[in-house]
């Protein structure tokens, strides 16, 4: 399929132009380099590999902010500002713009030090979950949080650091708005869970009880991805720690992990996974390395892979189709009907401490803890040695729950490790897109349900493909989501969409 993008390449541009977008190509290509160096040292490396890995990814960082904040950037972006460039072209303007302004402000030993701060908290986040030991973590962390403080206070000292780091993950929405689209998430999931909560519904909850060799899983993780149409060509499955995605257009990788007493948490997570890896490979080829060939932010990012989690995985229609191949894997489960399977894997769990096991609804209070608490992190308002037990507290505050380890607490989650502050409010502003976007695609597309139910998916992922992956960033968020739907990004989606659901499976 062309695309406007390509069409457009296709008329003369301005010099200064092509020579930018040379630039750019070339940093995005020392950026894809110190991608697959992350990947593999999640994934591949040997545990004695990290000061090595430490000092490469450092050094490819600060060339990569180097190549990004050089003078000639500036000055090209300064011929640029009032040429008459299509569309296209000035969104590829306004987003190396917005790149360039911000990457200027930071200094590039701190680019560095942030970068291999990251690569050696890592290593210490995985060794002290390992031991359930947060003070082997802890000394890592809080010079994640003064660095990133440092890092924030360059790009805008009068501003609140965290609302500038969160613009690292979601430039195009307002800190108030994610704010408020969280607050209208509790005001609808906290009396609706606890009203679930009082419910005299009886859920198949046991249906998948039992033990579920690891092997057989990853199997079956295979199997799943073929269905749902993963390209394999392009990509590749594997086990790490924290399920993630790394990749681009031509080579988009997913991982996933297993707990031999939890099978629905694998295909969770690898459906998971694959919305994202399908947002990469669907990213225009032709446009690899600028921005019209990279995904708008992570909250779209985040709305393709919980579409495809919850909206698809979690249906009755996908377990239609699914569940005789996972009877297929695990004989054991025979007698279980579909409906059995949809309410197992839609229970909303009163016990459940981990984030990526979480149903759908409880979920996003696991991101309003992470949320409040990085928060104040950043602005100094709690301490790291704090931090066990303000976590604690807020689990037992919002979800009447309380980890009895830091390893199920406070540890679990990944992304400090790497300094990501500002980045769990995405998850949930992905879940309220997904459902908006969800429900475009059912009103577009004849008989989606049964669709799904019968394994054909290429519809759907032709919708997503027209709609959200070929446009990459030309279009800013409220905007693409906008084109996509007719409306503008909201909660209404979410809301109408969990309130039957949930009404429906537990008579609330």
């Amino acid at each position: 399929m062309a695309t406007e993008a390509a069409t457009d390449d296709e008329a003369d541009a301005p010099e200064a132009y092509e020579a930018l977008l040379d630039r750019v190509r070339r940093w995005n290509a020392v950026g894809s380099a110190a991608g697959v160096l992350g990947w593999d040292q999640q994934v591949m490396m040997p545990e004695g590999g990290t000061p090595a890995r430490s000092k490469q990814l450092s050094t490819l960082s600060s060339i990569r902010h180097d190549m990004v904040t050089d003078e000639e950037t500036g000055d090209l972006l300064d011929e640029l500002a009032d040429a008459d460039l299509t569309d296209e072209r000035a969104a590829v303007v306004r987003e190396v713009r917005r790149e360039y302004e911000r990457a200027d402000a930071v200094p590039v030993e701190l680019v560095e030090e942030i970068s291999e701060t990251g690569t050696e908290a890592l290593q210490a986040w995985e060794e002290a979950k390992a031991e359930d030991d947060f003070e082997t973590f802890a000394p890592h962390l809080e010079k994640h949080v003064e660095l990133k403080r440092e890092y924030a206070e360059h790009i805008d000292p009068d501003r609140d650091p965290y609302e500038v780091l969160f613009e690292d993950y979601e430039p195009c929405l307002s800190m108030e708005r994610a704010e408020a689209i969280l607050e209208e998430l509790r005001e609808t999931l906290v009396p609706m869970i606890d009203a679930i909560r009082e419910s005299d519904a009886d859920l198949a909850v046991d249906t998948f009880k039992g033990r579920f060799p690891e092997d057989e899983q990853e199997a079956l993780a295979r199997e799943t991805l073929e269905l749902v149409g993963y390209d394999f060509d392009r990509g590749r499955l594997d086990v790490s720690s924290h399920p993630f995605t790394a990749g681009n257009q031509f080579d988009c990788r997913v991982t996933t992990r297993f707990d031999e007493s939890d099978p629905l948490g694998a295909i969770g997570s690898t459906v998971h996974e694959f919305g994202h890896a399908q947002y990469n490979l669907g990213l225009p080829r032709e446009q690899f390395g600028t921005p019209l060939g990279e995904s708008r932010d992570l909250s779209v990012h985040e709305s393709q892979s919980r579409l495809w989690e919850n909206h698809v995985g979690r249906s009755r229609a996908f377990w239609e189709l699914f569940l005789p191949t996972f009877k297929e894997h695990f004989p054991q489960t025979d007698d279980a009907t579909v409906e059995d399977a949809y309410q197992a894997f839609n229970q909303v769990h009163e016990d459940n401490l981990i984030r990526v096991e979480a149903d759908e609804l409880t979920y996003h209070l696991h991101i309003v803890v992470r949320f409040e608490i990085e928060r104040d992190l950043v602005r100094g308002d709690l301490a790291v040695e704090d931090v066990p037990e303000v976590w604690n507290d807020k689990y037992e505050e919002y979800l009447g729950i309380r980890p009895d380890t830091d390893a199920e607490g406070c540890l679990q989650d990944i992304h400090w490790s790497h300094g990501n502050f500002g980045y769990f409010p995405t998850y949930s502003l992905g879940s309220v897109m997904a459902a908006q976007l969800f429900e475009a695609a059912e009103s577009e597309i004849d008989d989606l349900d049964d669709k799904i139910a019968a394994g054909e998916f290429d519809d759907l992922r032709e919708w997503l493909g027209e709609n959200v992956h070929r446009h990459g960033s030309r279009y800013e968020t409220n905007e693409l989501v906008k084109r996509a739907t007719g409306d503008d990004f909201s909660a209404d989606a979410f809301t109408d969409y969990v309130e039957e659901k949930y009404g429906d499976l537990y008579g609330i």
